[in-house]
């Protein structure tokens, strides 16, 4: 990844880059898998998309969970359409660099994703991941549904409690949705990168705090 000091300051409307109305690139099969990256999933999947730092670490947390269908890697919550790495490197397109992850309910539930979220970066580190600073490494959760976005809230005050207690600042996670922005796919070398190049980069590093699932908003339930 690229490791240079970038912008932390949102582009607006007026100073994003304009971007292109046709994708850059049309999803292939998982590296691991061989499954489709891009839909339409089979019946009964469903769909959460988490941002939190380099997508490179990140994805890979997520293939290897249990009850993960397949995983992609793209760029979501800015207003450039259809951007390039190089653009979203810049800082005026507005993206974070984004985990689609596809999973079967009946093998894995939302808050055990939120957990692998929670406890496989540093949440309260703003616009910065590491070694990795810019807008691009934000870290966001992108809700698709009102269950989802309360289970979300309720982790976050969870985890916060526990972070605190431990010495952290405070969570600058953002909760975005519903509904989640566009999610755009990724060339096609940034997909399963640690897959292909077993020794590449991996700046994740999380905070030894454990996500307490299970004891936030166990009233709510996913349909």
């Amino acid at each position: 990844m690229w490791s240079l000091r970038r912008s932390l300051v949102l582009p607006t409307p007026e100073t994003a880059l304009p971007g292109r109305p046709e994708p850059i690139v049309t999803p292939g099969r998982h590296a691991v898998t061989g499954r489709p990256l891009a839909e339409p999933y089979p019946a009964g999947l469903a769909v959460a998309e988490f941002a939190l730092g380099c997508f490179w670490g990140a994805e890979r947390r997520f293939w290897q969970t249990p009850g993960v269908w397949v995983t992609a890697v793209g760029y979501e919550g800015g207003l450039t359409p259809n951007p390039t790495y190089e653009e979203v490197c810049t800082g005026r397109t507005g993206h974070a660099e984004t985990v689609r992850v596809v999973y079967d309910p009946d093998a894995v539930s939302y808050a055990t994703l939120l957990r692998v979220f929670w406890e496989a970066h540093d949440p309260t580190q703003g616009m910065r991941q590491g070694n990795d600073v810019g807008t691009q490494y934000r870290s966001v959760i992108f809700v698709r549904s009102a269950a989802e976005r309360a289970l979300a809230e309720a982790s976050k005050a969870a985890y916060e409690a526990r972070l605190r207690a431990a010495g952290y600042g405070p969570i600058t996670t953002e909760i975005v949705g519903p509904p989640a922005p566009p999610f755009y796919f990724a060339e096609t070398y940034h997909q399963q990168y640690l897959a292909k190049n077993p020794d590449g980069y991996c700046g994740l590093g999380g905070t030894g705090v454990a996500c307490p699932v299970g004891v936030f908003a166990p009233e709510v339930e996913l349909p």
